[in-house]
């Protein structure tokens, strides 16, 4: 690790993929309480249904116990409390097709279910769905090590996937906190961000080929591997960031890079937003062929990582309002080391630089470390309480504003942090009390979509709509755009059988 104002500890620079703390299931209750009734045109599962599931799954393949089937009602965070009574778990296409055509038939509502990591709650029943888990559709299907495409299941858990292309030299385009639980259907459905995002681009141009299941059991088969094809509409397009709601992924073929054979972090504290906007700017013009991700965190973001996770220390001897972490990868672990050591010390360089002191990290436990100050905030909100997350795309002149204008208005009444892909103007918004505040959850919403709307931003950067912002859609979308998206709902989905009460809000559906 190199430090400007210390010295420089020789090491091997070896290529490193960071280890992420799986999602914990919180114990606080559901505080998220739907303001519309069932839908009544949707039938009520009868023991004829149970049977039938059975006839197409086998026993093992249906789930009914309701102590099981709770998991599968509630979120990783306890905001979201369904009341399904049956879990069916498909191992094959043909399943899934099966059985939507049968749920479609008889109106049956059903919701698809991946790693259940999602903050919005759309993974889980609102009602009485039928919960469709993916987790057994999880085959890695075929490598192909020349063109470095993927071929999978909709299941397969994302760690395993990045094991996998790991021990042959690539790596998926994405990068998740949630990546030991979250899977790569349950990815594609919600277009997750993520902290490669910057380096590799969003998943609609990773993702190349795509076989979905349509609400009548129409299998899609188009699980190609292809760069171009221009023949017709992208169809595929559409399920990405659709949350299951025109149709459930069962199959995918994605993009995989190779995976840089030198990987380094730096990580700063500055004293102001604007410095850490200095920061970026700089690091992209001296950085550019290699810069792989730059990520922001306050103060207050950083005081509870230290608080409540024993493995982090603080790099620095002072604390700082904000600190910045970059990341590069390249293929030349000297040169990658030289373009960072010289970009360091010339930020460094003088006593008025904004930069106010950094470190480098080569190491594999190094680079592991600094990404933990990072990746470990959400968790540690999770100890300290219940946890109000709003996640936001705004432009870099108003990006930290919200956070501010939010502490000033909860002072000592609650915790409010901002961190986020500064790379790519998503910010995570957190706002923590000891225990759910009714008046805090009102002080928030809907203000603070009004205001990422005044500032032309969006009220969804990466976690999706679920069912607890339809509502607020029209803060980031015209009445036309919704309309257009009620009508394509339609046509995919015209018994609105597939993840209802989501994505469109309920006055359009």
């Amino acid at each position: 690790m190199l430090r400007v104002q210390g010295r420089l500890i020789k090491s091997d620079r070896t290529s490193v993929q960071r280890s992420h703390a799986q999602c914990r299931v919180s114990k606080r209750s559901a505080f998220y309480e739907p303001s519309f009734s069932r839908d009544p045109s949707f039938a009520k599962l009868e023991d004829r249904d149970r049977e039938h599931f059975r006839s197409i799954l086998g026993e093992s393949g249906v789930i009914t116990d309701p102590e099981e089937v709770d998991s599968y009602n509630t979120d990783w965070m306890k905001k979201y409390q369904g009341q399904g009574k049956i879990v069916l778990r498909p191992k094959t296409t043909e399943q899934v097709s099966q059985i939507l055509r049968y749920c479609n038939e008889r109106k049956l509502a059903v919701v698809p279910q991946g790693g259940n990591t999602g903050l919005v709650g759309g993974s889980v029943p609102v009602f009485d769905e039928i919960v469709l888990s993916t987790s057994l559709m999880d085959k890695i299907l075929s490598f192909d090590k020349v063109s470095g495409i993927v071929t999978c299941q909709s299941g397969v858990v994302l760690e395993k996937m990045e094991d996998y292309l790991g021990s042959l030299d690539h790596v998926f385009p994405l990068d998740l906190g949630a990546k030991g639980s979250c899977q790569i259907g349950g990815n594609v459905s919600t277009n997750a961000g993520g902290l490669r995002l910057m380096r590799y681009g969003s998943l609609h141009g990773n993702v190349l080929g795509m076989e979905v299941v349509l609400a009548d059991g129409t299998i899609l088969d188009n699980l190609t591997s292809l760069r171009k094809d221009n023949t017709g509409y992208d169809l595929k397009q559409l399920f990405i960031g659709s949350e299951g709601t025109l149709g459930i992924i069962t199959a995918l073929s994605v993009l995989a890079p190779p995976k840089p054979q030198s990987v380094h972090v730096m990580f700063v504290g500055v004293q102001s937003f604007k410095d850490v906007c200095s920061f970026y700017q700089e690091a992209k013009k001296e950085l550019s062929e290699i810069l792989s991700a730059v990520e922001f965190l306050d103060a207050g973001s950083m005081d509870l990582v230290l608080r409540h996770r024993k493995d982090v220390t603080d790099p620095f001897k002072e604390r700082y309002p904000f600190y910045c972490l970059i990341e590069t990868s390249g293929s030349r672990a000297s040169h990658d080391f030289e373009k960072l050591e010289n970009f360091m010390e010339r930020i460094l360089g003088n006593e008025n630089s904004y930069v106010k002191d950094g470190v480098i990290a080569d190491q594999t436990s190094q680079i592991q470390s600094i990404w933990k100050l990072r990746e470990g905030i959400s968790e540690s909100l999770q100890r300290e309480g219940t946890v109000y997350k709003y996640d936001i795309s705004l432009p870099l002149s108003h990006f930290y504003s919200i956070v501010e204008e939010f502490q000033e208005k909860f002072a000592k009444r609650a915790i409010v942090v901002g961190y986020g892909h500064i790379g790519d103007g998503n910010l995570h918004l957190n706002i923590c009390t000891p225990k759910f505040d009714a008046d805090v959850y009102h002080m928030i919403e809907p203000y603070v979509f009004e205001w990422t709307s005044r500032v032309r931003g969006s009220i969804s950067a990466e976690h999706g709509m679920g069912v607890s912002k339809p509502p607020f859609l029209h803060f980031s979308k015209s009445h036309d755009m919704i309309s257009a998206m009620h009508r394509i709902k339609n046509v995919f989905d015209p018994h609105g059988i597939l993840n209802p009460y989501k994505v469109i809000p309920r006055d359009q559906q």
